[in-house]
This record gives structure tokens, C-alpha cells and sequence, in this order.
């Protein structure tokens, strides 16, 4: 088994939602950068990430917050997931030092766009479930 912490970014910081409503927010954390490294600490060898303002405004919001986490802890895989929706925003993070992308929205509205990537990434007869890894 394989567990994997999770830092949800809203405005720079870590929180919850509540029932997934972006105006009951619980903030834990001012410093994501800070959480991870406890996460680090703890032993976690990979660490789930999710833009909440990116997934529900399209595009990358908290990307400056994930490529320092990255750059802080090199050794750690990350994913990432919200706001992912162009090519270019997932070479940005596998440039950045993510790990994997998790594409929800574009899997569902272009199933194309993540055979592509996958297939541009690892050939002919992409295994989906792999998902897309730098």
C-alpha cells in the first residue's frame, strides 16, 4: 500500500473545503512550502498537490507555490493536479520538477488530449493509468 499526503492550495494556502464549496474554507497552514516539509519529515516519499483556485479557474493559479515546494525537495515525486488544460501548462510542471499530472476536466471534455500526451510522452499504445511522467 501506498500512502500519499495531500496539500490542497487555495491562495497560497493549505485547506479544506468544505463539501468541496470554495467559500467554507478551513486554512491549515500559511505555508505550503513549510507543510510539505513536514509531510518530508514524516517519511512520505510522494506528496499529492492540488491547485483548488487552478481547477476551478482553468488555468494554473498556485503553480509559483508547487514549482518551490518542487525546487525545495528534489528528492520527493509530486503530482499535481487542477487547472491542467493545455500542453503547455503540462510541460510547464514537468519542467518544474513535478513528477506526474493528473488531467480530470480534459480527460472528460477531450479524451484525446490525454491519449495524445500520453501517446507523445511514451509511444504508440499508451497505458493511461500510468499517467503522464516527466
Amino acid at each position: 500500500m501506498i500512502l500519499i499526503p495531500a496539500i490542497d492550495l487555495k491562495e497560497g494556502h493549505c485547506v479544506r473545503l468544505r463539501q468541496g464549496n470554495m467559500d467554507e474554507t478551513t486554512v491549515f497552514s500559511d505555508d505550503p512550502v513549510a507543510m510539505a516539509g513536514k509531510w518530508v519529515d514524516q517519511g512520505c516519499g510522494r506528496l499529492h498537490l492540488v491547485d483548488l483556485d487552478g481547477a476551478f479557474k482553468g488555468e494554473p493559479i498556485n503553480a509559483d507555490v508547487i514549482e518551490e515546494i518542487s525546487a525545495s525537495f528534489p528528492d520527493l515525486e509530486i503530482q499535481i493536479g487542477g487547472g491542467i488544460r493545455s500542453i503547455e501548462t503540462v510541460e510547464a510542471y514537468l519542467e518544474a520538477g513535478v513528477n506526474y499530472v493528473i488531467i480530470g476536466t480534459m480527460a472528460v471534455k477531450r479524451p484525446e488530449f490525454v491519449t495524445q500526451r500520453c501517446q507523445e510522452r511514451h509511444g504508440r499504445n499508451p497505458r493511461l493509468g500510468r499517467g503522464i511522467r516527466a
